[in-house]
């Protein structure tokens, strides 16, 4: 029949040919899967077609090419567009791959991952992140390029495109987000709004009834319509019209239909997130003109536009890197540290950082403060910034320039008070390549970020996180801002470390596992003071890249004492006591429970025998996750309500947070 279905195509004009293949195969997965969402993606064909077909620089043979543009699908259930658009475009998608849509095993689950499927740039699905992630991915080329690129030599220069959808907009972070794009003039940055009017629930008349034209002008963005989502020249215009001015970010309005050409769903709820059914798909490729009972169907002509476009594709890449010969030749040291930033790999001494002086009482964001600092001087990737927190962070390095439009290559970031943008916008950096962003703000306020850590983790973005303000030592700002139940949600994300340092010299540690891990780390630091301890007394705070380890104590111990952060202090000074009164113990420092998890069974028993089951955990937090460490017989020192408004030494007495109580915990008084 192959031979019959292209005769009958004929004499359907190309850029056609291909957006009908687009549909047909978005149709055929979702209803092979039985599940999906056909909608949008049969809506939205002919937008995304003329991008990739006319103005996408890609090279499926190296879809990790640095120079490459950049694509987000915000509205991620619409991965049958995306799947079908990277088939179509020679990545490494086959159409036994499109049959295996949302199955066990297939590389086309039933949202974008980026780490599952050849071609895609980030992963999506909650709304509103993806377009986020654009906004990431346009300043990071703008900072690259400020760092690289010299006269006459570009070697990065490219655009970043989305595509998004009515709920991406309706989403908190998209406004957070854009209003970023807008104030730093990211003119690379071109997103497709697809402009259909139907949620769910229904139309958008329910619930989304603003002017978003006007809104994305006041948020300093370029707004171009487009009245008929299938008028090609309209759309080819509006895309060209984008990347000719350079101030802007461009939002190009489409309006499109979704489950366009379903002659009972199109414009309906109903067909956006149901199969359509095998009598209505019939009637539907009829409308389109195409043979009824073709299935993953593509013409012999598509298939030979998919070949000119790679070829096309592979004579952009070539000339590129001959380019970037010629930039080696006038700029050695700088192609030297392009390709190393590429490659992920650190420059030698990037890690020699001087010990603090022991017996100096510090908060541990203050040690990181430094730290910080000392890191931008060796490692030029080093990008980020704060939540409008900097100076409670201790987050601003000085000397590193602060980005804004009128300085790309600035290292400090000022993020507004944004925290969910903030965090959407590090995991893009991350991903987009040579950098090694990190965000901060109050541990807190990482309720704002969390979903957007959690994608990050899945992802496997290489970014970290400084969260300052860790516990009920806080003070007087009170329960609103004292952290009780964070260090536990955290704890429970897979692929995530949550580290909280015990002082200034494991806050260095710490900082070293956040650059080397290929993980996304989150650091929790103090804004309580902690005694910096004598290593020669206590052990070395290499220690923490074990997760645990035993800070002092004897090799025979009839208890252990178990803790994080600050409150190592209190658990040594009830260590000391117990000594005094003839106990033998240990206390171990806990930092990263993920960590102390991943080591050898071996080092485990090591640090704590199963034989000892008289266990102590303190931790200005809730008790969740240390259950595991102290067992059934253990003993928890922590909160178990919310914190209160006081100075910091008094909310640890009332709440019994001593080392009195530790003692008599031990002692079981």
């Amino acid at each position: 029949m192959t031979k019959e279905w292209n005769a009958a195509l004929a004499g359907m004009e190309l850029d056609n040919l291909n957006i009908c293949t687009i549909r047909t195969l978005a149709m055929d997965m979702v209803q092979a899967a039985k599940s999906g969402h056909p909608g949008a993606p049969m809506g939205c064909a002919a937008m995304a077609h003329i991008l990739w077909a006319h103005h996408m620089h890609v090279c499926p043979a190296h879809p990790k090419w640095a120079n490459r543009d950049r694509f987000v699908l915000s509205n991620g259930h619409a991965s049958t567009l995306l799947y079908a658009l990277l088939h179509l475009n020679g990545f490494d998608v086959s159409l036994d791959d499109l049959k295996n849509f949302r199955k066990m095993g297939s590389i086309t689950p039933g949202h974008p991952e980026n780490h599952m499927t050849p071609g895609i740039d980030t992963t999506t699905g909650p709304l509103g992140q993806g377009i986020a992630n654009a906004v990431g991915f346009a300043m990071a080329e703008t900072h690259m390029a400020a760092h690289f690129n010299k006269p006459g030599h570009e070697i990065v220069n490219h655009y970043t495109y989305a595509i998004c959808g009515d709920g991406c907009l309706m989403e908190g972070i998209s406004a957070e987000a854009c209003s970023l794009a807008g104030h730093w003039g990211l003119s690379k940055l071109i997103v497709l709004y697809d402009n259909n009017g139907i949620t769910i629930d229904g139309t958008t008349a329910i619930a989304f009834t603003e002017d978003v034209h006007k809104r994305f002008e006041a948020q300093n963005w370029n707004v171009i319509e487009v009245n008929d989502g299938t008028d090609l020249a309209a759309i080819d215009n509006a895309i060209k019209a984008a990347k000719a001015q350079d101030q802007k970010p461009t939002l190009i309005m489409v309006k499109n239909h979704i489950g366009f050409g379903s002659p009972h769903m199109q414009d309906t709820s109903k067909v956006h997130g149901s199969p359509l059914g095998d009598e209505e798909i019939k009637l539907t490729k009829a409308a389109y003109g195409w043979p009824e009972d073709a299935k993953f169907f593509v013409p012999d002509r598509v298939d030979q536009d998919r070949k000119t476009r790679v070829a096309k594709h592979n004579d952009e890449y070539n000339a590129w890197c001959k380019a970037f010969e010629a930039y080696r030749a006038a700029y050695p040291e700088l192609a030297d540290e392009f390709e190393r930033r590429q490659k992920g790999e650190l420059p030698a001494g990037w890690d020699d950082i001087p010990e603090f002086e022991a017996g100096k009482a510090m908060a541990t964001r203050a040690a990181g403060g430094k730290v910080l600092a000392a890191l931008h001087a060796h490692l030029p990737e080093l990008m980020g910034g704060s939540a409008d927190l900097h100076e409670s962070n201790k987050t601003y390095v000085k000397g590193s320039g602060d980005y804004q439009r009128d300085n790309r290559a600035g290292r400090n970031l000022f993020f507004g008070i944004r925290e969910f943008a903030m965090a959407s916008i590090v995991n893009a950096m991350a991903l987009y390549g040579g950098l090694i962003p990190y965000g901060a703000t109050f541990l807190v306020f990482s309720d704002y970020m969390r979903h957007c850590i959690r994608l990050g983790a899945l992802e496997g973005a290489h970014a970290f996180w400084i969260w300052t303000h860790d516990s009920i030592g806080v003070g007087e700002d009170g329960p609103t801002h004292q952290p009780i139940e964070h260090f536990a949600s955290f704890r429970a994300i897979p692929d995530f470390l949550f580290i909280r340092p015990n002082d200034a010299n494991e806050t260095i540690e710490a900082f070293k596992i956040a650059i080397a891990s290929k993980r996304p780390v989150g650091l929790a630091l103090s804004r309580q003071n902690c005694n910096t301890l004598d290593r020669n007394v206590y052990a070395k705070a290499s220690g923490l890249a074990k997760g645990g380890y035993v800070l002092i104590g004897d090799d025979n111990p009839e208890y252990i004492i178990l803790a994080s952060g600050s409150e190592v202090d209190i658990a040594i000074d009830a260590y000391h006591t117990l000594k005094e009164k003839g106990k033998r113990g240990r206390v171990v420092s806990m930092p990263c429970h993920r960590l102390f998890l991943e080591q050898s069974s071996e080092y485990r028993e090591a640090v704590l025998p199963k034989s000892v089951k008289n266990r102590v955990a303190v931790e200005a937090a809730c008790e969740l996750s240390w259950e595991r460490f102290i067992g059934d017989e253990g003993k928890f020192i922590g909160m178990n309500s919310y914190g209160a408004s006081a100075p910091a030494e008094q909310l640890y007495v009332k709440f019994g947070i001593t080392a009195e109580n530790v003692v008599k915990a031990v002692l079981g008084e």
